[in-house]
Order: structure tokens, then sequence, then C-alpha cells
């Protein structure tokens, strides 16, 4: 109801809405909460998320802010000398936008932290600079795939890497990191985050502590390793307690560190095509077991080779046990950042949910970005097609991939509305449906109200300070609504590049305060 100015909540649950007078009348004894003209919307999810990563980087080393190698090390050296009894974890730093374009090596990196362990993740967490300690503590690390011994780790090495690092984490800084993040998510109006789990990210044992985490963001979990049958996939189902079988089940990298698995080479360095982590017959083994089992299976596919591999599989599947038993799984993917229309058409008819980021863009798009610098423009401004996914029917869901990009949701929905590629942006309306109704759908709650404040739906929702509502239409006459108060239809915060975004006053997850 847009124009409501009043909402009771019962028992968690949404049970009127209305004008103020009628809703003092009619619940007479109700407790009453004068918000003082904030604005009221239904609470956020974020799709995509690694909850202990992103802890670790709020309450560690924060590279994002660094401008040059040389800036960088000198961070990694003013952390370490301030924290000298704790394991030297970093993350963000991202040498495309540096005047040298260089990472930092491994005796940069020797010279400020001398015999300690350090790793240092990339941005996008596909590859990492590691100290020479480090590096002693990985058991056949020189010869894994992505070895370099000076230049930032990849592939197998990079996993290797960072699982030794992993190791040498404290109980106490996983547990301090975990509710950092999740401190943060409701901070930011979220009420549940999907964590994308897997052997090579976080590992089983944070997987399992983070289950254990008791908060009062809600946490959707799962686990990104590959089967090859129906009841291999039901075991790991039970021994992790997972949603699916999905989220960061690698079938490539990334742009950025050069692995995201390409048709045609890098144009920045032109005998590379990236990585591949599971070969197509792996990819539809997976999706044969899921689908069979009726489980949410799914990958991380960034490079157009990769999105073509898992098509290619999913129609095979779907020509072995039919396009309902697709769709009624609730498969995903993650990232999905270089689709053709065609790929997304029968993406569409299958019932495939695209779990996306729209901060990507807003990092890396436009004409002289790092998509551009890794692709050359053509390719680049292809990326991230929102508006052709919508258009083809494709659920969208969104996401931060926290800590690679940033936590609060009205970052992501003002990417989404501004894309840099101008024909691939979303309406307002379409990008807040993604980060609330959308991504509760991605999760498997599809009861019709909830992501939504109706009467029936569950009490989830964010109270906002906010400059201006407004009703916005997108350009296209035919898709436009009616910007007519009388049409009812909900107006949202103005979200222009100079305008403050929402500050979060309170945050509600069925009925019971977890901020403010």
């Amino acid at each position: 109801m847009p124009d409501a100015t009043a909402m009771a909540v019962r028992d968690g649950v949404v049970v009127w809405l209305g004008s103020d007078d009628v809703g003092l009348a009619q619940f007479s004894d109700a407790e009453v909460v004068d918000l003082d003209g904030a604005f009221v919307a239904p609470a956020f999810v974020d799709c995509h998320v690694h909850v202990t990563a992103t802890g670790l980087m709020l309450a560690g080393l924060d590279l994002r802010a660094a401008t040059s190698t040389r800036h960088c090390v000198q961070l990694v050296a003013e952390f370490a000398q301030t924290h000298p009894d704790e394991p030297i974890w970093g993350h963000g730093w991202d040498e495309s936008g540096w005047p040298e374009a260089t990472p930092p090596s491994t005796d940069e990196l020797d010279a400020v932290v001398g015999d300690r362990p350090a790793y240092l993740a990339r941005v996008d967490v596909h590859s990492a600079a590691a100290s020479t300690a480090l590096r002693r503590l990985t058991p056949g690390l020189s010869a894994a795939t992505g070895f370099d011994p000076q230049r930032p780790l990849t592939a197998d090495a990079h996993h290797m890497v960072r699982a030794a690092a992993r190791d040498r984490l404290t109980p106490g800084q996983r547990s301090r990191a975990r509710i950092a993040a999740l401190d943060m998510a409701a901070a930011n109006g979220i009420v549940a985050v999907h964590e994308c789990a897997g052997p090579d990210i976080g590992g089983l044992q944070d997987w399992h502590e983070l289950r254990q985490t008791g908060h009062g963001v809600e946490i959707v979990g799962y686990w990104g390793e590959a089967v090859t049958d129906r009841e291999q996939a039901q075991a790991l189902m039970e021994m992790t307690g997972a949603r699916g079988l999905a989220g960061d089940l690698f079938v490539d990298g990334a742009l950025g560190s050069r692995t995201a698995w390409l048709h045609e080479p890098y144009t920045d360095a032109k005998d590379r095509c990236g990585n591949t982590y599971l070969d197509p017959e792996a990819i539809t083994a997976h999706l044969h077991a899921c689908t069979e089992a009726g489980i949410p299976a799914g990958f991380h596919v960034i490079g157009d080779a990769a999105v073509g591999a898992v098509v290619d599989a999913l129609q095979q599947v779907v020509g072995r046990l039919g396009t309902q038993a697709v769709a009624r799984c609730g498969h995903r993917l993650e990232h999905l950042e270089m689709v053709t229309p065609e790929q997304s058409a029968r993406l569409g008819e299958w019932g495939v949910i695209a779990s996306v980021q729209p901060n990507f863009d807003a990092l890396w798009g436009g004409e002289a970005g790092m998509y551009a610098q890794r692709l050359g423009r053509d390719r680049a401004l292809r990326l991230n097609p929102l508006a052709l996914l919508a258009s083809q029917g494709v659920p969208l869901a969104f996401g931060s991939d926290s800590p690679v990009t940033s936590l609060n949701p009205w970052e992501t929905v003002r990417s989404a509305t501004r894309h840099q590629t101008s024909a691939s942006s979303v309406s307002m309306r379409a990008a807040f449906s993604a980060a609330t109704r959308g991504a509760w759908r991605a999760g498997g709650v599809r009861d019709g109200v909830t992501g939504t404040l109706v009467p029936g739906a569950p009490a989830s929702y964010a109270v906002w300070q906010t400059d201006q509502l407004e009703v916005s239409a997108p350009d296209d006459a035919v898709a436009r609504w009616s910007t007519d108060p009388r049409s009812r239809v909900p107006a949202l915060p103005r979200l222009g590049p100079t305008d403050r975004l929402p500050r979060c006053v309170q945050t509600v997850h069925r009925g019971a305060v977890i901020h403010g």
C-alpha cells in the first residue's frame, strides 16, 4: 500500500496497513512507535556474500584505498607495526587503477613484514600476494597451477595459500569477524544474506562456525562443491545443511585477475584466455545430479566461455529431464557478466536465476575502466547486461559479493539504475525488487508475500532517513508506469549521482529489532 502512513505488526507478521487515524482507532491497545516521517520499506537481502572475509576486512587490513603499489605496501607496513601479534590478512588491492599497474611483489611484501605470514587478496579474491613466510607454510605450492615466485598467486596456488592463511586465524578472530560483518549488514537494512561457501573459499570449519553464529541476520547458505550423482548430492546437502549446491562453485575466475574463461584472449594479455576449473562433463554431471535430487545447483560464471559451457550443460539436462524439472529447482548463476541474448532467452525459459552484482559495473565498467583494459572497449560495454536479462524473463537477484563491493544495498540499487552502459540499466522499481523480493525468491522463498509489506507478510522492514522520495519511470514509454499519485505506485528514494544515500535508522526482521 504505497500511500499507507501506518502499519500494524503482531507476532512478527504484518496484519494491517493504512492511515494513522484508522490504525489508532482499530488498534487502540497497541504500542505506538512514531517514526517522525521516516521512510519504511521492505528490508533488503544480499544474494552473495562472504561473511567471515567481510568481517576480517572490517576489523583488519583494508587495502581498497591503496592508490599505488608503494601506497599498498605502506598500508601493509603500518598494519604490521600496529598489530605485531596477529596474522596479516588483507583484502582489496586493485592494481588496474594504479599508475604503475603493478601488484606488490613477494620481495616488496617481505621487506615490510619480515618473517611473518601475510596474505593479501586482490579485490576480486581470485589472486593474492603472499609473503615468503606464508608460502613456506604451504606444502607443494611451487608445483601448483598459478604459482609464481614474485607475482600474486592464482588458481590452485591461490586456493592453497588462502587455506594456509586461514589456518593461522584464531577462533576469536573468526568469531569477531562474523559478528562485525552481520552487524554491518543489519546496519544497512539487510535482514538476510546468502553465504556462498565452499572448500576453496572459507572451508568447512568456517561454514559450520557461521551456521552456529547467533545473530538476527538470517543466513541462507550455499555450498560450492561439485557432485557426480544424486546420492552424492543428497549426502553433501545433509552434511552441510546448505540450501543448495551452488554459489561459488567455480567454473572460472575473475576478469581482474585474468582468470575468467574467455573464448578470445585478453586484450592486455594476448597469450591468455583465463582458467577453467570445471570441464563441461563435470558441469553437466553436477546439474543432472542436483536436478534429479530437486536441489538448487549453480556456478560462479564470468567469462563468455564459462557461461557458454554452463548454458550448454543446462540444455543437455533439459533434454534428459525436461524443462519443468530444471525450472522447479531454482538453479542460479552467480555474476553472469558475459551473456548473449540467445543465452538469456534460454535461461529465462528454464527459470535459472541470475544472482548478479551491479556494483561491478560501477567499479570497473565504462569505456576506460578495468573491463576495457582487460577486454577492449567493445567487449567491455556488453558486460553485466541487466536489462537484457530482465527482458528475457531471467529472474534477477542482487548481491554485493562482499567484501568485493560495498554491503550498502542502496549503492547496489543505484548502480543498477545508472549502469555505465545506459541500455543495460533497469528501472528503480525493478532494481529495488531484485534486492528484496527477488532475492528472497532466489533463496527458495516463494510464498508471494515475503519481501513485501502487505497483510500476511513477515514484518521484515527497514526505516530510513532520506532526503527525497520520487516515483521513477523509465524513458521507454511502452514500459512506463504512471507517475500520477493516484496510480498508487510506490515512491522510492531519489538516487542521483550527487544524492545522499538513505541512512538506516532501524532494521526489523520478523518483528524483532536487529539494528537501532
